[in-house]
């Protein structure tokens, strides 16, 4: 497998993962940067890929534990690597597992938060990528959205938060998903430019509560001319949370 090595938050992430295939960058750290969590807490993060998430997680927030679930074994390893790369094996940890049989450790466990980045397309509704890691990253394959949302909500604590990015054209999908268990949601559209319409959302959940869906401003990414705006770049690159 050859791989890059790649700098997230301004380098404060060291991240190595393979050349081809599916390749964390902004919508990991746009994720990590919508969890609002506190010194002592453990976030779960399923579908943990090489840890891009976890590892940002754990560096915007002292004091913050995360475990993550991840069902491709090299991606596993990968992820491991970078967890000691970052010095960070004491507060992160990715283990192999599906998440309809996930490992003990998680699938008896509760925790405060749980973030994902789930497959982004129904099966049979896109052609699959040659790439084996990318078509089942971005793939659904025989477990739908809807499954992921309903193991994130059981493994999320009363009060606790649900928080994914996703396609912008499944919002439908997942707000149903969510309803099952969880209220209080802020969809949070991300904008490529000015005037263009938003291909991802962040959305994020609230367990056990029964309150209204609110459509916030969102963010917009890039400027006319393609570079980040301010704002874009005090998340990025700064590690500033989005302000939900």
């Amino acid at each position: 497998m050859e791989l890059t090595h790649d700098g997230l938050l301004d380098r404060r992430i060291l991240l190595a993962q393979p050349r081809q295939g599916y390749r964390a960058g902004s919508d990991a750290i746009l994720l990590a940067a919508s969890v609002v969590v506190d010194a002592g807490q453990v976030v779960l993060d399923a579908g943990a890929g090489v840890g891009a998430v976890a590892l940002c997680l754990a560096a915007r927030r002292m004091g913050v534990s995360v475990r993550g679930l991840e069902i491709q074994t090299g991606l596993v390893d990968l992820a491991q690597d970078n967890i000691r790369r970052n010095g960070l094996g004491g507060r992160v940890g990715v283990m192999a597992g599906d998440i309809r049989q996930p490992p003990p450790e998680i699938g008896r466990a509760v925790f405060d938060h749980t973030v994902c980045n789930p497959p982004f397309y129904p099966a049979g509704r896109a052609s699959a990528s040659p790439d084996a890691g990318k078509a089942a990253a971005h793939g659904e394959g025989d477990v739908p959205l809807d499954e992921w949302l309903a193991f994130c909500l059981r493994r999320t604590k009363p009060g606790g938060t649900v928080t994914m990015i996703h396609r912008a054209d499944r919002l439908d999908a997942i707000l149903s998903g969510l309803r099952q268990g969880a209220g209080d949601m802020v969809v949070f559209p991300l904008w490529p430019k000015p005037g263009r319409p938003a291909k991802r959302i962040i959305v994020r959940a609230t367990v056990g509560r029964k309150g209204p869906t609110i459509l916030h401003p969102g963010l917009c990414l890039h400027q006319d001319d393609g570079s980040d705006t301010e704002q874009a770049a005090a998340v990025l690159r700064r590690g500033e949370p989005l302000a939900f």
